[in-house]
């Protein structure tokens, strides 16, 4: 049997998993000399939502971080992980914007393309491949594993026979959640060498408590490569710990060779280094068993909005639970998924379900890709002042509106990573107290922005405030039982207070059919009438995002359009009534 190789997870995965992929350039930098000596077949530095938070959060250049880490590791080979026609945004980009972007990360120094489609449709894969293959890289094809009637062991075999077909260098199996156990592992592995005759490469989180198993029954099928993380970033919703599984093999004809003490040393700083970002650690850091039932990937537990596939289904289902009905009111990314526009769908879809989200609208067969003209210079042109080069229009691709206030900070000398919490400080205990309409709180470890965003009319003894966490509006009902004077410092004794006034300019409660609603609190993207306009039952009066899903709301009875209270822009509630129309 062949020796196993390791690719080391704690600059990528690791930190995503744990601390919300918040790790800076900075921390990483001083240990790579140690890490680049250990002899990894691989270290996972890039990709994934480590562009996204590069940008959004830590306020860095992605690329420079590219870059940094590939001057800082001469002899070890740079992976990333891909998400196919997605690259690192959320939506399907044109041929040309996926071969530009596979070309510059090559340039900058990522040697291993992970390459993955949610919904495992070759379809998506095909043009990264070719990208990163013209390019000289390795390409890795991924089979994402779940569980379902129609995922099985010939399903995932056929997957990676079409990705040995592309021209892949190596087999990823990617098993997000942790659900994929030690016999079905052995048996998978085995499948797919007997099948395609190249290297496979696994990958699952320790959530449920089997990866550790499952990377050793891999292993004796015949797997040559495993995923790992360095102890102070493993386990929990993270993965299996290095130096467990570099002892587990050590004298035997699977032994990786590497020297456990090197990567303690690796361990032990960025224990120390965890400890800076205690703000963003997780309540509960253990196993979670239940994730074999439900089948929630980990970040999706703690952020109903995660990316691409489960962020589609989570609104979806909330909306249902809100509306008191099922698809009562679709997202629009429902809709794109029952007309084909993510990819084909790894089973039946319900027809009585796509009639009921999409009417007559037309299913594509095709390549979602092939829906799409060329990109590239249409970007350019649209950020040419304020982008230096092809990377900085590739990350106004990724992310526009974020990307183009990254890019617009910049300019100005004004960039600024999110702060950072001192552990214990005693300032923040003893600083004065306001009526705070944004802050953050930190409740076992974790923090979280908070923002009021609005009230509803009071309701007998409860009144409905609107809520933004962490980028998420919630309703939460509120029952005053006393009310607290506030002061800039000093105690302050519970007195009883009567209601504040109803804020000048509220939108107008609700009160008659005509009155059209959100079904949950969100952002109204566009206004599709116009007063005077008619409209008959059905037909959609407002876009509203909630929960990064794009929703249209419809008129609920047919008439005229006599008011439009919301605007592009507006921050609305269930409470409020956007449009008012007058029945026929």
């Amino acid at each position: 049997m062949a020796k196993v190789h390791i690719t080391e997870l704690v600059l990528r995965d690791g930190h995503q998993s744990l601390i919300a992929t918040r790790m800076q350039t900075a921390d990483m930098l001083p240990i790579c000399s140690t890490l680049d000596s250990i002899g990894f077949w691989s270290l996972e530095a890039w990709g994934g939502a480590t562009f996204d938070a590069c940008v959004r959060f830590l306020r860095e250049d992605p690329w420079q971080r590219l870059r940094q880490l590939r001057r800082a590791l001469p002899n070890t080979r740079i992976q990333m992980l891909l998400r196919g026609q997605n690259l690192l945004g959320y939506r399907n980009y044109s041929d040309d914007v996926v071969r530009a972007f596979v070309q510059k990360s090559a340039d900058n120094g990522v040697d291993v393309f992970r390459i993955f489609d949610a919904m495992n449709d070759l379809r998506n894969l095909r043009v990264s491949v070719e990208a990163v293959k013209a390019a000289g890289k390795h390409a890795e094809g991924t089979v994402c594993y779940t569980t379902s009637p129609v995922h099985d062991i010939p399903h995932f075999v056929e997957l990676a026979r079409g990705l040995a077909g592309m021209g892949c260098d190596t087999i990823a199996i990617k098993d997000m959640a942790g659900l994929l156990t030690p016999y079905t592992a052995f048996e998978l592995v085995r499948a797919i060498r007997a099948a395609t005759d190249l290297p496979v490469h696994t990958h699952s989180h320790a959530t449920s408590g089997l990866a550790h198993m499952t990377h050793l029954k891999a292993v004796e099928a015949g797997a040559t490569l495993i995923d790992t993380c360095v102890g102070a970033f493993a386990e929990g919703a993270s993965h299996p710990t290095t130096q467990s599984l570099v002892a587990a093999l050590a004298g035997t004809e699977y032994d990786t060779g590497l020297s456990l003490p090197q990567i303690e040393e690796v361990s032990a700083y960025f224990k120390e280094v965890r400890k800076k970002y205690w703000q963003f650690e997780s309540a509960f850091t253990g196993t979670d068993t239940r994730v074999l039932i439900n089948q929630v990937p980990g970040g999706m537990i703690s952020n109903l909005a995660v990316t691409p596939t489960s962020q589609i289904v989570g609104t979806q289902a909330a909306l249902n639970v809100m509306t008191g009905a099922r698809y009562k009111s679709v997202t629009n990314e429902v809709k794109l998924y029952l007309q084909g526009r993510y990819g084909q769908a790894p089973g039946h879809v319900n027809e009585e379900v796509r009639k009921m989200a999409i009417g007559d609208l037309e299913v594509t067969t095709g390549r979602p890709a092939d829906l799409l003209g060329d990109e590239l210079d249409k970007l350019r042109g649209e950020i040419e002042s304020l982008a230096k080069s092809d990377e900085d229009v590739l990350t106004y691709a990724m992310f526009p509106e974020i990307g183009k206030t990254w890019l617009q900070e910049r300019a100005a000398g004004s960039l600024k990573p999110e702060q950072l919490l001192p552990p214990g400080s005693a300032e923040l205990a003893n600083a004065p107290r306001y009526a705070a309409d944004e802050f953050k709180i930190t409740l076992h470890g974790e923090t979280y922005h908070i923002k009021l965003s609005g009230s509803g009319h009071a309701d007998a003894a409860q009144r409905p405030y609107f809520v933004s966490i962490d980028g998420i509006t919630e309703e939460v009902l509120v029952e005053a039982l006393n009310e607290v004077a506030v002061s800039t410092g000093g105690d302050s004794a519970p007195r009883k207070t009567a209601a504040a006034p109803t804020a000048p300019g509220q939108k107008p409660r609700p009160s008659h059919p005509g009155h059209v609603t959100a079904a949950m609190p969100g952002t109204v993207v566009d206004v599709l009438v116009s007063i005077g306009q008619n409209v008959k039952a059905g037909d959609g009066v407002l876009v509203i995002e909630a929960m990064k899903m794009e929703n249209e709301v419809q008129a609920p009875i047919a008439g005229v359009v006599i008011s439009i209270y919301a605007k592009k822009g507006d921050a609305v509630t269930p409470d409020m009534a956007l449009v008012e129309i007058q029945p026929e």
